[in-house]
Protein backbone atom coordinates (compact mmCIF):
# COMPACT_ATOMS: atom_id res chain seq x y z
CA UNK A 1 0.00 0.00 0.00
CA UNK A 2 1.31 3.27 -1.30
CA UNK A 3 0.24 6.10 1.28
CA UNK A 4 1.86 8.64 -0.81
CA UNK A 5 -1.09 8.28 -2.76
CA UNK A 6 -3.88 10.41 -1.14
CA UNK A 7 -6.78 7.98 -2.26
CA UNK A 8 -4.99 4.99 -0.62
CA UNK A 9 -5.64 6.47 2.82
CA UNK A 10 -9.38 5.94 1.81
CA UNK A 11 -9.65 2.62 0.31
CA UNK A 12 -10.40 0.74 3.72
CA UNK A 13 -7.26 -0.56 4.30
CA UNK A 14 -6.63 2.05 7.22
CA UNK A 15 -8.38 2.69 10.21
CA UNK A 16 -9.66 5.98 10.82
CA UNK A 17 -7.31 7.09 13.51
CA UNK A 18 -4.26 6.30 10.99
CA UNK A 19 -5.76 8.05 8.62
CA UNK A 20 -5.76 10.81 11.23
CA UNK A 21 -2.76 10.89 11.82
CA UNK A 22 -0.98 10.29 8.03
CA UNK A 23 -3.01 13.79 7.29
CA UNK A 24 -1.00 15.64 9.43
CA UNK A 25 1.59 17.22 6.98
CA UNK A 26 -0.86 16.80 4.00
CA UNK A 27 -1.40 19.82 2.00
CA UNK A 28 -5.22 20.78 1.81
CA UNK A 29 -6.10 23.56 -0.88
CA UNK A 30 -9.37 25.12 -1.97
CA UNK A 31 -9.83 26.85 -4.70
CA UNK A 32 -12.32 29.53 -5.22
CA UNK A 33 -13.46 32.66 -7.70
CA UNK A 34 -11.16 34.89 -4.97
CA UNK A 35 -7.87 32.84 -4.90
CA UNK A 36 -6.62 29.70 -4.13
CA UNK A 37 -5.80 29.16 -0.72
CA UNK A 38 -3.81 25.98 1.15
CA UNK A 39 -2.04 24.93 4.26
CA UNK A 40 -0.84 21.80 6.01
CA UNK A 41 -2.40 19.95 8.30
CA UNK A 42 -1.42 20.15 11.70
CA UNK A 43 -4.28 18.86 13.98
CA UNK A 44 -6.80 16.47 13.64
CA UNK A 45 -9.76 14.68 15.41
CA UNK A 46 -11.28 10.86 14.81
CA UNK A 47 -14.80 10.09 14.62
CA UNK A 48 -15.68 6.48 15.08
CA UNK A 49 -18.94 5.95 13.88
CA UNK A 50 -21.86 4.35 15.14
CA UNK A 51 -20.31 3.10 18.91
CA UNK A 52 -18.56 6.56 19.24
CA UNK A 53 -20.88 8.62 21.67
CA UNK A 54 -19.27 12.04 20.81
CA UNK A 55 -19.74 11.11 16.51
CA UNK A 56 -22.91 12.54 15.00
CA UNK A 57 -23.63 9.52 13.64
CA UNK A 58 -23.63 7.41 17.35
CA UNK A 59 -26.20 4.76 17.35
CA UNK A 60 -26.74 4.56 13.33
CA UNK A 61 -27.82 7.93 13.31
CA UNK A 62 -29.09 8.73 10.12
CA UNK A 63 -30.40 12.28 9.17
CA UNK A 64 -30.54 15.23 6.22
CA UNK A 65 -27.63 16.26 8.58
CA UNK A 66 -25.34 13.33 8.95
CA UNK A 67 -26.28 12.16 5.47
CA UNK A 68 -23.11 12.71 4.08
CA UNK A 69 -21.14 10.62 6.81
CA UNK A 70 -22.71 7.50 5.45
CA UNK A 71 -21.31 7.94 1.87
CA UNK A 72 -18.06 7.20 0.00
CA UNK A 73 -14.83 7.75 1.78
CA UNK A 74 -13.58 11.00 0.88
CA UNK A 75 -17.09 12.29 1.12
CA UNK A 76 -16.82 15.71 2.93
CA UNK A 77 -18.70 16.30 5.75
CA UNK A 78 -19.27 19.85 7.00
CA UNK A 79 -21.99 21.20 9.78
CA UNK A 80 -22.23 24.43 11.78
CA UNK A 81 -21.48 24.78 15.31
CA UNK A 82 -22.13 28.54 16.77
CA UNK A 83 -21.68 29.90 13.55
CA UNK A 84 -18.56 28.37 12.32
CA UNK A 85 -18.24 25.75 9.55
CA UNK A 86 -16.38 22.43 10.59
CA UNK A 87 -14.98 20.53 7.79
CA UNK A 88 -14.89 16.81 8.35
CA UNK A 89 -13.44 14.01 5.76
CA UNK A 90 -15.75 10.58 5.59
CA UNK A 91 -13.24 7.17 6.06
CA UNK A 92 -14.35 4.89 5.49
CA UNK A 93 -16.71 2.44 3.21
CA UNK A 94 -20.77 3.20 2.58
CA UNK A 95 -22.82 3.03 5.01
CA UNK A 96 -19.87 3.09 7.51
CA UNK A 97 -19.93 6.66 9.19
CA UNK A 98 -16.56 7.50 10.28
CA UNK A 99 -14.75 10.70 9.92
CA UNK A 100 -12.15 13.12 10.80
CA UNK A 101 -12.16 16.40 11.78
CA UNK A 102 -9.83 18.82 10.49
CA UNK A 103 -8.70 21.34 13.77
CA UNK A 104 -6.20 23.02 11.91
CA UNK A 105 -3.70 23.90 9.31
CA UNK A 106 -0.70 26.12 8.57
CA UNK A 107 -0.81 28.34 5.51
CA UNK A 108 0.82 27.76 2.69
CA UNK A 109 -0.78 29.55 -0.26
CA UNK A 110 -3.29 32.37 -0.05
CA UNK A 111 -2.07 33.81 3.35
CA UNK A 112 -3.09 37.80 2.50
CA UNK A 113 -6.66 36.08 1.12
CA UNK A 114 -7.05 34.19 4.48
CA UNK A 115 -6.01 37.23 6.21
CA UNK A 116 -8.75 39.34 4.56
CA UNK A 117 -11.53 36.84 5.56
CA UNK A 118 -10.45 36.72 9.10
CA UNK A 119 -9.52 39.34 10.05
CA UNK A 120 -6.75 38.05 12.01
CA UNK A 121 -3.01 36.97 11.06
CA UNK A 122 -0.11 35.14 12.76
CA UNK A 123 -1.03 31.95 14.63
CA UNK A 124 -4.24 33.01 15.04
CA UNK A 125 -5.33 32.77 11.78
CA UNK A 126 -5.85 29.24 11.07
CA UNK A 127 -5.59 27.85 14.86
CA UNK A 128 -9.08 26.00 15.15
CA UNK A 129 -11.95 24.03 12.88
CA UNK A 130 -13.24 27.32 12.72
CA UNK A 131 -10.85 29.62 11.59
CA UNK A 132 -9.17 27.58 9.03
CA UNK A 133 -12.63 27.59 7.35
CA UNK A 134 -13.30 31.07 7.49
CA UNK A 135 -9.70 31.01 6.17
CA UNK A 136 -9.69 28.83 3.43
CA UNK A 137 -13.67 30.12 2.74
CA UNK A 138 -14.97 26.39 3.12
CA UNK A 139 -18.84 26.36 4.01
CA UNK A 140 -22.04 24.32 3.64
CA UNK A 141 -21.34 24.32 -0.47
CA UNK A 142 -18.75 21.61 -0.20
CA UNK A 143 -20.94 18.87 2.24
CA UNK A 144 -21.08 16.14 0.12
CA UNK A 145 -18.67 16.21 -2.71
CA UNK A 146 -15.39 14.85 -2.70
CA UNK A 147 -12.16 15.54 -2.15
CA UNK A 148 -10.96 13.57 -5.23
CA UNK A 149 -13.42 15.57 -7.53
CA UNK A 150 -14.21 19.14 -5.96
CA UNK A 151 -12.58 22.48 -5.64
CA UNK A 152 -11.45 20.95 -2.14
CA UNK A 153 -9.05 18.85 -2.30
CA UNK A 154 -5.81 17.10 -0.97
CA UNK A 155 -2.60 18.02 -2.57
CA UNK A 156 -1.00 14.59 -4.12
CA UNK A 157 2.74 15.64 -4.40
CA UNK A 158 3.62 18.21 -1.88
CA UNK A 159 3.52 17.33 1.64
CA UNK A 160 5.39 17.77 5.46
CA UNK A 161 6.38 14.69 7.51
CA UNK A 162 5.99 15.55 11.30
CA UNK A 163 9.14 14.92 13.56
CA UNK A 164 6.27 13.68 16.62
CA UNK A 165 2.35 13.04 16.30
CA UNK A 166 1.18 13.73 19.74
CA UNK A 167 -2.34 12.51 21.28
CA UNK A 168 -4.85 13.84 23.59
CA UNK A 169 -8.25 12.95 24.35
CA UNK A 170 -10.76 15.62 21.44
CA UNK A 171 -11.56 18.42 22.28
CA UNK A 172 -14.84 20.08 24.13
CA UNK A 173 -16.58 16.08 24.04
CA UNK A 174 -17.68 16.13 27.87
CA UNK A 175 -19.91 13.65 29.36
CA UNK A 176 -19.73 11.06 26.60
CA UNK A 177 -17.94 8.28 28.90
CA UNK A 178 -15.17 6.35 27.80
CA UNK A 179 -14.70 8.25 24.28
CA UNK A 180 -14.27 11.84 26.65
CA UNK A 181 -11.05 10.95 27.63
CA UNK A 182 -10.58 8.81 24.58
CA UNK A 183 -6.88 10.02 22.94
CA UNK A 184 -8.40 10.42 19.37
CA UNK A 185 -6.73 13.94 18.43
CA UNK A 186 -3.53 14.17 16.78
CA UNK A 187 -1.31 16.70 16.24
CA UNK A 188 1.98 18.05 15.22
CA UNK A 189 4.22 18.04 18.20
CA UNK A 190 5.70 22.15 18.02
CA UNK A 191 3.24 23.74 15.73
CA UNK A 192 2.49 27.13 16.73
CA UNK A 193 -1.01 26.71 14.49
CA UNK A 194 -2.54 23.51 16.72
CA UNK A 195 -5.41 24.76 18.41
CA UNK A 196 -4.94 25.59 22.32
CA UNK A 197 -1.50 24.73 21.98
CA UNK A 198 0.81 24.25 25.17
CA UNK A 199 4.66 23.59 25.38
CA UNK A 200 7.27 25.52 22.76
CA UNK A 201 6.79 26.33 19.73
CA UNK A 202 9.71 24.33 17.66
CA UNK A 203 11.48 26.32 15.92
CA UNK A 204 11.39 23.89 12.49
CA UNK A 205 7.21 23.70 13.63
CA UNK A 206 7.55 20.51 14.22
CA UNK A 207 8.51 19.36 10.67
CA UNK A 208 11.46 17.00 9.34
Amino acid sequence: MDDNMVEDLFTGSYKTEQIAQKLLGRLLVHETAEGRTSGFIVETEAYLGVLDMAAHSYGARRTKRTEAMFQAPGTIYVYVMHTHALLNLITQEIGNPEGILIRAIEPYEGTDLMTSRRQKQGFQLTNGPGNLTKAMGVNKEQYGKSIFSSDLFINPIIRRDPVQVATSPRIGIPNKGIWTDHPLRYYVAGNPYVSRRKGMIDSNYGWK
